[in-house]
């Protein structure tokens, strides 16, 4: 997991901010089907 995913996840995590927490799960999903695209 890329270091601003981890530092925007914790961020949003200790602010208890669900949005941001909901946007950025789906980012990390997106970003890892990507690279498993890219992979095969």
């Amino acid at each position: 997991m890329p270091n601003w995913l981890k530092n925007q996840l914790s961020q949003a995590f200790l602010t208890k901010n669900v949005n941001q927490l909901k946007v950025l799960n789906q980012c990390w999903f997106f970003y890892k089907r990507k690279q498993q695209s890219n992979d095969g």
